[in-house]
């Protein structure tokens, strides 16, 4: 049994992996228009944004994100100039990147990312999604409910359920995070902010098992 202290037992480990493994879309890279790094707590977004440029699949990214009660401490002055920042130290030309500085949720993201690309002439046919991994799928969704004659492709660090907890380093919260996410793929559909996707029943029972045994910190209204 595994068991951190936080009560992640072997049981409730397998299911938050088949959460996780569900919300990876599987895209395979190729070259796009436009990538667009979506702002969160988490760095390695920055960091796979640099590698992906750094590897020819785009001529732009935009950075996108305010900040949230969750990454202000971290990222004071909002998380797209922090990703920003950090992806010109990473290699990445400052004028291939684009700013957006006040989105404060996904579709904001994606609504307001669009604007700035407009304003600097640029009316996308492809774009890459780039998000911490968990959020893949839901970002996904978020951007062909708003943006549906856009190819949307998605990419994240390349990381396993595991690896990702290191890098984290709270078990209980990296628990949580991509309960929390699903939760969104289930309802946002019916409230018009994202496009229906089908969930497996065995990720759905996963997701379930989860909520009854308080993995909720991060529900949209738990």
């Amino acid at each position: 049994m595994r068991n951190d202290q936080q009560g992640i037992t072997e049981d409730r480990w397998r299911q938050a992996v088949r959460i996780w493994n569900h919300h990876l879309m599987w895209h395979e890279l190729r070259p796009v228009d436009v990538a667009i790094g979506l702002g969160s707590h988490d760095l390695g977004v920055a960091t796979r944004s640099a590698e992906l440029y750094r590897s020819g699949l785009f001529p732009t990214l935009v950075f996108t994100g305010g900040n949230s009660p969750t990454t202000a401490n971290v990222f004071p002055r909002g998380e797209a100039v922090h990703y920003r920042e950090y992806a010109i130290g990473l290699g990445v030309p400052a004028e291939a990147i684009l700013l957006e500085p006040n989105a404060g949720d996904t579709g904001q993201n994606i609504t307001l990312s669009g604007e700035i690309l407009a304003a600097a002439g640029i009316i996308p046919a492809s774009v890459l999604l780039i998000s911490k991994p968990y959020m893949e799928r839901r970002s996904f969704a978020t951007a062909r409910k708003l943006w549906p004659d856009v190819e949307i492709f998605c990419a994240s660090e390349p990381l396993e359920f595991d690896d990702y907890l290191k890098s984290i380093g709270d078990a209980k919260l990296v628990l949580d995070m991509p309960v929390g996410d699903l939760q969104r793929v289930i309802e946002y559909p019916e409230l018009g902010f994202a496009m229906e996707q089908e969930v497996p029943e065995e990720v759905h029972a996963a997701y379930e098992s989860l909520v009854r045994d308080g993995f909720t910190s991060r529900l949209a209204n738990p």
